[in-house]
C-alpha cells in the first residue's frame, strides 16, 4: 500500500512540477559551472548504497561530508545554494529515487555513504530496514539541528508506529516546516 501511495504522488508531483523543476534545473547551470545534479552515495534499505540526486547547492570540489562537518559551510554554497536549502527546492529531483524505489515519501533521511555513525546506530536499532524517505519523524522533529543519536531515536519511533496515516501527519507537519523553512542548515 505504502509504494503504490509512493508511485501515484510521485507521479503527481513529478506532472505538477515539471515546470519548477526545469526552471531550477536552468538556474543553477546559469549561476555556477557544473551539472544542475548532484548524485550523492547514500544508504538505502538494509544498507544497500543506491545514487540520490539534488540540485546543486555547493560549488564543484566540496568534499562529500554532512554541512555541519564543513569548515565555513555557507562558502561552499553556490550563489542560489542557501535559496535552494531554505526552500527544500534542491530536494526537487529526489522524486526519481522515490519513482524507482530506493526512496519513499517518509522514511529517515537517507545517510552519506560515509556517515558511519548513524549508519551503525540505526543498524543496532533496526531503523535500517526501512526505505529512506523524502521526509520522516526526524525531519519535523529538528531536522538539521538533532543530535545524531536523538534522530536515531526519532527515527526508531517512527519504525515502530509506522503507518499511512502517520505518514500523512509527517507530510503535513513537513509542508509547514519547509512554509516556515524551520531546521534549515545552510
Amino acid at each position: 500500500m505504502k509504494r503504490a501511495f509512493d508511485l501515484l504522488l510521485a507521479l503527481a508531483a513529478a506532472v505538477l512540477l515539471a515546470a519548477p523543476v526545469i526552471m531550477v534545473a536552468i538556474l543553477v547551470r546559469l549561476t555556477s559551472p557544473g551539472p544542475a545534479l548532484y548524485w550523492s552515495d547514500r544508504v538505502g534499505r538494509n544498507n544497500a548504497i543506491f545514487r540520490m540526486p539534488k540540485f546543486r547547492s555547493m560549488r564543484i570540489g566540496t568534499p562529500a561530508v554532512a554541512t555541519h562537518l564543513l569548515d565555513n559551510a555557507t562558502s561552499h554554497l553556490t550563489p542560489i545554494g542557501s535559496f535552494l536549502r531554505k526552500s527544500s527546492l534542491d530536494e526537487l529531483p529526489q522524486l526519481w529515487s522515490i519513482l524507482v524505489g530506493d526512496m519513499s515519501f517518509v522514511g529517515p533521511r537517507p545517510a552519506l555513504f560515509n556517515q558511519h555513525d548513524l549508519i551503525s546506530l540505526r543498524t543496532a536499532h533496526g531503523v535500517h530496514a526501512l526505505v529512506p524517505g523524502l521526509t520522516g519523524w526526524a525531519q519535523v522533529n529538528g531536522r538539521d539541528e538533532l543530535l545524531i543519536a536523538d534522530k536515531v531515536a526519532l527515527d526508531a519511533h517512527y519504525l515502530r508506529r509506522q503507518s499511512l496515516t502517520f505518514d500523512f501527519r509527517i507530510l503535513w507537519m513537513t509542508f509547514v516546516k519547509v512554509l516556515r523553512r524551520d531546521g534549515v542548515s545552510h
